[in-house]
C-alpha cells in the first residue's frame, strides 16, 4: 500500500488545481470547488482520520523491533561493608560494574506473525482514510446541494406567499365589488397564513444548510453558486445494476478494509498459538569493574596475593525457552483470537451485503430521479395551464377562488418535487460511485461545469422555460 504523502497529495493537487480563477472571483458566492477545498484543509474528521492512520502505521516498526536484536548498557555503584566479629574487624569497600547484554531474537514465531497482522491492520487503516476522503467528497456536494435545494425551497415559498398574496387581495376586491363571498377571503387569507408560515419554515432550513457548510469547511457564507437547469441527467453507465454490484465488490473501499481485517485477525490468530511455541535467542554480555563486585574477594581466586584491580568478564549463547504452563493465559488468548477472527470474517460478510445492497439501491434511485425529474417538469407546466385555465373559469364564473387557491399550491409543490428529484439525482449518482469505489473530486469538477456564479434562487428556482410562464 503507499504512505501517507503518496496518498494524500493528489487529493490537495486535485483539489487546488480545479480552482479555476474564475471560480473565486467572486468573493460573496462560493462555488462547490471553493468549499471542497476548504474542506480538504480544514474538516476536523478528515483530520482526526489522518492522524489515526498515522499513529496504527506505527505497529509495523513497533512489530518489527520484536525480530531485531536489542542491547542495552548500564553500571552499578555499590560500598560494601564487611564486619566480623571474632576477631573484630571491620572492612569497607566501594565497587563499581560496568556492564552490556546483546539479544538477538533467533525463533520467535509470535512476534513474526504480529509482524504480519501490524502489516495488514496498516494496510486496513490506509484503506479506511481513503474511504474517509471519499465520504469527504460526498458530504461536500451533500451539503452543497442540500444548501441550493433549501435555497431554491425559500425561493418557491416566497413565490407562493406572493401568489396566494394576490389573490388574497383580488378576492378581498371581488369581495368589496359583490362579485365573490366573505367565504372566498377566508379561503384566501388562510392560504396565505399558512404560505407565510411555510416561507419561515424555510428560512430557517436555509441558515441551517449554511450552518452545515459551516462546520465542514471552518468558513461562514452567505451565497453558493447554483446549479444550471441544463445539468444532463443521464441514466448510469453501464446501463446494468449487475455490472455496478461487481465492480463494487471489487472496489468498495470499505469492503477491501474488511477483508484486511480478516487477514490482520488471521494473523494475530496464528501470534496466539504461537505462544505454546518453544523461543531461541542468541545471548550475549560484557561486563567491567571491581573485583569484588565480581565476587572475587577470596585471594586464592586470582593468586596467593590475591587481586585488588578490575576485572572484565564476556559471554555468549544460546538460551532456549520452552513455555510448560502460565496459567491458562495462552490458551485464553487463543480462544479469544479465534473468536476475533469469525467476528471480523462476519463482519466483512455484513458489509458486502451492505454494498450490493446499497449499489442496487443507489442505482434504482438513480433512474427514478430521472424519471421524477422529467414528470415533474412536465407537471409544473401542467400547472401552470391549469392556474390560468382556473382563473379564467373564476373570472367566467365558472371556477371559485377556493379552485384557483387549489391549483396555485399545486404548481407549487409541483415546483418543489421537481427541485428536490434534481438534488436528489445529483446526490444518489455520488452515492453509487462512492458504492462502486469510483468517487473522486474529477466528479465535483464535473459538477461545477454547470454551476452558475450569477444564480439568483428568486428567480432561477424555476427552469427559464417555465420562469417566463409565471
Amino acid at each position: 500500500m503507499t504512505d501517507l504523502p503518496r496518498l494524500i497529495a493528489p487529493l490537495f493537487t486535485l483539489a487546488l488545481v480545479i480552482i479555476t480563477p474564475n471560480a473565486v472571483a467572486d468573493n460573496n458566492r462560493a462555488s462547490l470547488l471553493d468549499v471542497y477545498r476548504q474542506a480538504v484543509q480544514h474538516d476536523a474528521q478528515l483530520s482526526a482520520a489522518r492522524h489515526d492512520y498515522l499513529a496504527k502505521r506505527e505497529s509495523i516498526p513497533q512489530a518489527r523491533a520484536g525480530l531485531l536484536p536489542t542491547l542495552n548498557a548500564g553500571s552499578t555503584v555499590e560500598s560494601v561493608r564487611l564486619q566480623r566479629d571474632e576477631p573484630g574487624l571491620t572492612r569497607t569497600r566501594s565497587n563499581s560494574v560496568f556492564q552490556a547484554n546483546l539479544n538477538q531474537p533467533l525463533f520467535r514465531a509470535d512476534r513474526w506473525f504480529q509482524l504480519e497482522a501490524a502489516h495488514a491492520s496498516t494496510s486496513q487503516a490506509e484503506l479506511e482514510l481513503e474511504a474517509k476522503e471519499q465520504q469527504l467528497i460526498l458530504n461536500t456536494a451533500k451539503n452543497y446541494f442540500e444548501t441550493l435545494r433549501a435555497l431554491d425551497l425559500l425561493a418557491a415559498s416566497k413565490a407562493e406567499e406572493a401568489a396566494l398574496k394576490r389573490q388574497q387581495q383580488q378576492a378581498q376586491a371581488r369581495l368589496d365589488n359583490g362579485a365573490s363571498s366573505i367565504t372566498d377571503v377566508l379561503d384566501a387569507q388562510a392560504a396565505y397564513d399558512n404560505a407565510s408560515a411555510n416561507r419561515r419554515l424555510a428560512q430557517r432550513k436555509v441558515d441551517d444548510a449554511y450552518e452545515g457548510l459551516s462546520r465542514l469547511t471552518n468558513q461562514d457564507y452567505s451565497a453558493i453558486e447554483g446549479i444550471e437547469h441544463q445539468l444532463p441527467v443521464a441514466l448510469p453507465a453501464p446501463c446494468d445494476a449487475n455490472a455496478w454490484v461487481s465492480h463494487a465488490v471489487k472496489q468498495n473501499l470499505a469492503l477491501q478494509a474488511s477483508q484486511y481485517a480478516v487477514i490482520a485477525a488471521e494473523q494475530t490468530n496464528r501470534q496466539r498459538k504461537a505462544g505454546f511455541a518453544p523461543t531461541v535467542d542468541a545471548v550475549a554480555s560484557w561486563r567491567k569493574g571491581d573485583n569484588d563486585g565480581f565476587g572475587y574477594s577470596n585471594p586464592t581466586d586470582f593468586g596467593r596475593d590475591g587481586y585488588r584491580g578490575n576485572v572484565a568478564q564476556g559471554s555468549i549463547g544460546i538460551e532456549l525457552n520452552i513455555p510448560l504452563y502460565s496459567g491458562g493465559m495462552t490458551r485464553s488468548q487463543v480462544r479469544e483470537a479465534t473468536e476475533r477472527l469469525a467476528q471480523s470474517e462476519d463482519e466483512r460478510e455484513d458489509r458486502r451485503r451492505e454494498v450490493v445492497q446499497d449499489t442496487r439501491n443507489f442505482y434504482r434511485a438513480v433512474n427514478s430521479d430521472i424519471e421524477q425529474v422529467i414528470a415533474r417538469r412536465q407537471t409544473i407546466r401542467s400547472g401552470q395551464a391549469s392556474v390560468k385555465a382556473n382563473q379564467a373559469g373564476r373570472d367566467l364564473g365558472s371556477r371559485n377562488t377556493a379552485d384557483v387557491l387549489n391549483a396555485e399550491r399545486q404548481l407549487y409543490a409541483a415546483v418543489r418535487e421537481y427541485n428536490n428529484a434534481r438534488y436528489d439525482y445529483i446526490i444518489d449518482t455520488l452515492k453509487l460511485k462512492q458504492a462502486a469505489g469510483m468517487l473522486s473530486p474529477t466528479d465535483l469538477h464535473d459538477l461545477a461545469l454547470y454551476l452558475n456564479k450569477d444564480y439568483d434562487a428568486d428567480r432561477d428556482f424555476l427552469p427559464p422555460q417555465e420562469r417566463n410562464m409565471m
